[in-house]
């Protein structure tokens, strides 16, 4: 997939991005905010208005887009990207592994890996922001915040091996 950008002097900035089936979404986004989304069936074709968004709607889709509000899962690790080095993943709590039972204090994931969980799923239910005080129970779902490395050290101590 290729991104093309350029400048929009005195409007704001342009994305073309190629599609699989080699049609072209290109995205207006304007200095005031708004964005227009235009198609194009081919590089060289004239642009097809789709629809037109304001800020705060194209930011509200935006986050729908990348999974903020739900991820699809289809593996063991879900990963979302926040910036560049930080990273939103989930993990299920084996019932092998040794933190079941543990509270996040007693584990002490955030020295051990550096990451922090930011909610726990357990079955129906989410935990937002759970305190250090919260046990962990098997099949849990575990939402963290970290960069690659800090994700890859907990991944490794949930697995069940005692960690590093």
């Amino acid at each position: 997939m290729t991104i093309y950008e350029s400048d929009l002097p005195g409007v704001g900035k342009k994305y073309e991005v190629e599609l699989e089936d080699g049609e072209r979404l290109v995205i207006v986004t304007h200095n005031t905010g708004k964005r227009e989304i235009y198609k194009k069936i081919e590089e060289d074709a004239d642009s097809e208005k789709v629809f037109e968004l304001s800020d705060r709607l194209a930011r509200k889709i935006g986050t729908i887009l990348e999974g903020a509000y739900f991820q699809p899962v289809q593996s063991e690790r879900v990963e979302t990207m926040l910036t560049d080095e930080t990273f939103i993943e989930w993990y299920n709590l084996d019932p092998a592994s040794e933190l079941v039972g543990q509270t996040i204090a007693e584990a002490q994931i955030r020295e051990r890996t550096g990451v922090s969980i930011v909610a726990i799923q357990r079955g129906e239910e989410v935990l937002a922001a759970p305190d250090p005080e919260t046990t962990l129970a098997a099949d849990d779902t575990l939402v963290v915040v970290g960069d690659r490395d800090d994700c890859r050290d907990f991944e490794t101590l949930i697995g069940g091996d005692g960690g590093r």
